[in-house]
């Protein structure tokens, strides 16, 4: 069977639905995945550039982006990689203001019990994230 890794710019226009060409080849692509003929791998890093265009060049609302990534995500012949911290990551970024990349390192500490190296406080506001700390 093939395997395809989807670039950002397939799922955005299959989440858009926004180019003549374009989003209806993406639309029949996950289609084929749907049915069996094909699977694709999303990486965390084509959901990462994702989150960051909807957002920012696109002016998505941050649940409406979470929404429309975590029906990708499970959609029958996608396999996302790191599915549930993928999940996870968009839930907290939905729910918070913080941004993506902190919300999936978050998610990342919050699977595996390790702690998060950082300077930035807002790791703080997650239960069951534990955030390193520095002295001085």
């Amino acid at each position: 069977m093939m395997k395809f890794l989807l670039d950002t710019n397939v799922l955005l226009r299959f989440l858009r639905d926004d180019h003549p060409n374009h989003s209806p080849a993406a639309q029949s692509l996950f289609s084929d995945a749907s049915d069996g003929k094909c699977v694709l791998v999303l990486t965390e890093v084509a959901v990462a550039e994702a989150v960051w265009v909807l957002e920012s060049f696109f002016r998505t609302r941050r649940t409406d982006i979470a929404e429309g990534l975590s029906k990708v995500i499970t959609c029958a012949g996608v396999r996302c990689m790191r599915q549930f911290e993928m999940i996870d990551a968009l839930n907290r970024y939905a729910y918070t203001n913080c941004d993506f990349l902190d919300c999936y390192l978050a998610a990342l500490a919050a699977a595996s019990g390790d702690h998060v190296a950082t300077f930035d406080r807002d790791f703080d506001r997650f239960d069951d994230v534990k955030r390193w700390q520095f002295s001085g």
